[in-house]
């Protein structure tokens, strides 16, 4: 494999030069061991080593951009890149696995060894922390949403259900990575067991025996890392079978102190340093500055430590796979994270160098004792706006929920809890509670019991009864999580012979936290009355917007003088030639909803921000046309427009 790496090297960073790769340094003798913890310092290959690292999720970032993003990454200087494993996208359906070539909508992001292999020829060594828990603001941290299936299931636990599918998922996912480790000839140093367990409201040290016992069954050999904040001291880890890192964001000297004392004699290293954070709708965006920045990075540094930086480049939470915060108990200290995680990271979201990436740049030259051939960094991914786009279609409400099957059920499910998709359930989207034939009189009110999750359009005969969103202050208000036990006045005058619809959006599973009871929909403890009357016996229409369902969306009708109110799919055609780029579509002038283009969820959008642009990376279109499909909630704009930078703004 070595060989195969050096030919990649020479054509990334030339011939001529006088240094040696990271690899040739490291494994110019051949391999005899790997990352080492016996002595205060770390070790590779029996060679000192500082690790100087950055996150880039490959499933964060389109595939045709991975080599981009990560020869930036080493052209700053760093050596290593770390990266989270999904388990939700890796095994989406329960007991069917992707990892590439799996036929998810995913599917393009899921080439786990492609990812592996352009690190390595990029020359990077790699740090992966595949969970099963992982956090990363990813929708319920990473985990399948069909575990919420059975009532059984105690994730970060040693229960036996739940442990039954980790080792599944693990002794699936383990034998790829061990085929990659650093002694193998590969570029994985280091793996990473759980994630920041000791923040878990329940520890179970036998949990992570387990984890440790099903990791190294499977053949890893490489350094088995755990990482937490330091105030967890070791309560997250398995001292002497675990090295432990620690995560932080402020204070390197205290954390490293305290670390030190937890793991005497050992080598120092942040896992996560962060550099920026991620956002929320309905709040402000998140910065660090650059002296602060500065002055935290070269204190990790002067240490010395070792450091990973999360984020370097933070890429884009795609379709519907943000994550969430939530308090303890029900659903109303719930927050959706955006669908960009640009995160103020050193990169932005569309590759983009920062003045952050320049100081990261001149301080490893400064304090990297180990001095190895970088490349030049690569030139900007071009850009551009397009011109504005007519809207040139349009299907209502009920056009969409007539393309969908219902399911008959004489009682409330979530969403989790509806017989598709192999018995796995629907993981994402919208469900469609609906009652045919009311009568429903002057005055009426509907009441749903207990907290929302996540938000609540209601229809009367297809037209929206419930306000549409008007600034983050309607959070409290019906049709979202905080209220407990909504009710809204349905109509002024008799209605005979409606129909009647509740349209539950799931805006993310919480990723850390409180987060074990994450199911989406109506479920046990939302309970609808009309006028004190409970409602039974529905029609559930799970709107998932699956690619499949998307591409073979037609019917469009002639978009109308006055285009009306309430959920309805609008469609623009881009039609392009060969000057293909990436670009942004500006949503600030619709209100609330997702895009759709070529059949693939972009991601979701909300005027209220902070986020007002989605990325549209240019592998992501064609020549030729280009469709372009918006679920509008509340109320629609007459055109799409694009924007070459990205917008942020809280209105």
């Amino acid at each position: 494999m070595y060989g195969i790496l050096t030919f990649h090297l020479l054509l990334a960073f030339g011939s001529c030069a006088d240094l040696p790769t990271v690899y040739e340094y490291y494994t110019g003798d051949g391999v005899t061991s790997g990352l080492s913890v016996d002595q205060p310092y770390f070790t590779l290959n029996d060679k000192n080593i500082s690790i100087y690292s950055g996150t880039m999720h490959y499933f964060r970032i389109p595939p045709q951009h991975w080599r981009d993003r990560l020869r930036k990454l080493r052209a700053a200087g760093l050596n290593t890149v770390e990266t989270y494993i999904p388990w939700n996208l890796h095994e989406p359906r329960n007991g069917s696995f992707d990892f590439g070539s799996g036929g998810s909508d995913m599917e393009m992001f899921l080439d786990l060894e492609g990812y592996l292999t352009a690190a390595q020829e990029e020359d990077l060594l790699v740090i992966v922390r595949p969970g099963p828990y992982i956090c990363a603001e990813w929708e319920w941290g990473g985990y399948p949403s069909w575990l919420l299936r059975d009532d059984n299931v105690k994730v970060r636990t040693a229960e036996a259900t739940y442990m039954g599918y980790v080792e599944r998922y693990f002794n699936t996912l383990l034998p790829i990575l061990a085929k990659y480790q650093f002694t193998n000839g590969g570029p994985i140093i280091a793996l990473q067991v759980e994630n920041e367990y000791g923040y878990s409201p329940e520890v179970d040290k036998k949990y992570l025996q387990q984890l440790y016992d099903i990791v190294k069954n499977n053949d890893i050999v490489e350094l088995l890392v755990t990482s937490d904040g330091a105030s967890s001291g070791t309560s997250g880890t398995l001292p002497g079978l675990l090295f432990q890192t620690v995560n932080f964001g402020s204070d390197p000297l205290t954390m490293f102190s305290i670390l030190e004392q937890i793991q005497p004699g050992k080598p120092l290293m942040a896992m996560e340093f962060w550099p920026g954070w991620f956002d929320f709708w309905g709040d402000g965006h998140h910065t660090m500055s650059d002296d602060n920045f500065r002055s935290i990075y070269e204190a990790i540094l002067s240490y010395p430590a070792s450091v990973n930086l999360y984020m370097f480049h933070g890429g884009t939470n795609w379709g519907f796979l943000n994550g969430a915060s939530i308090g303890p108990g029900d659903n109303s200290g719930f927050a959706p994270i955006t669908t960009s995680y640009d995160y103020n990271a050193p990169l932005t979201e569309a590759g983009d160098y920062t003045s952050k990436y320049d100081i990261i740049k001149e301080l490893v030259a400064q304090y990297n004792p180990v001095q190895t051939l970088t490349p030049e960094p690569p030139a900007l991914v071009e850009r551009q706006a397009y011109p504005d786009l007519p809207i040139d279609g349009q299907l209502s409400f009920n056009d969409i929920v007539s393309k969908t099957t219902s399911i008959p059920s004489t009682m409330i499910l979530s969403m989790e809890q509806l017989p598709i998709n192999d018995n796995s359930g629907q993981s994402y989207g919208y469900t469609v509670y609906r009652q045919e034939g009311l009568n429903i009189a002057a005055d009426s009110t509907l009441t749903i019991t207990g907290h929302i999750r996540d938000t609540v359009m209601i229809l009367v005969d297809g037209v929206l009864i419930s306000n549409p969103l008007s600034s983050s202050d309607d959070f409290n208000n019906f049709g979202y999580w905080r209220l407990d036990n909504s009710t809204i006045t349905l109509t002024t005058t008799d209605l005979t012979e409606v129909t009647l619809d509740i349209v539950i959006e799931n805006w993310g599973r919480a990723n850390g936290g409180w987060f074990y009871h994450q199911l989406k929909g109506l479920m046990d403890d939302n309970h609808v009355y009309l006028n004190g009357q409970e409602l039974t016996s529905w029609l559930i229409y799970p709107l998932e917007f699956k690619t499949s369902f998307n591409n073979e969306l037609s019917g469009w009708n002639s978009v109308e003088d006055d285009l009306p109110k309430g959920p309805g799919l609008y469609r623009a055609t881009l039609t392009l030639g060969e000057d293909i780029t990436d670009t942004f579509l500006d949503m600030s002038e619709w209100d609330k909803g997702l895009v759709i283009v070529n059949g693939f969820v972009l991601g979701k959008y909300a005027f209220i921000g902070p986020q007002q642009t989605l990325y549209l990376p240019g592998p992501f279109l064609q020549p030729g046309n280009n469709e372009i499909i918006i679920f509008e909630h509340f109320q629609p704009a007459r055109s799409v427009k694009f924007s070459k930078d990205i917008i942020f703004n809280t209105p």
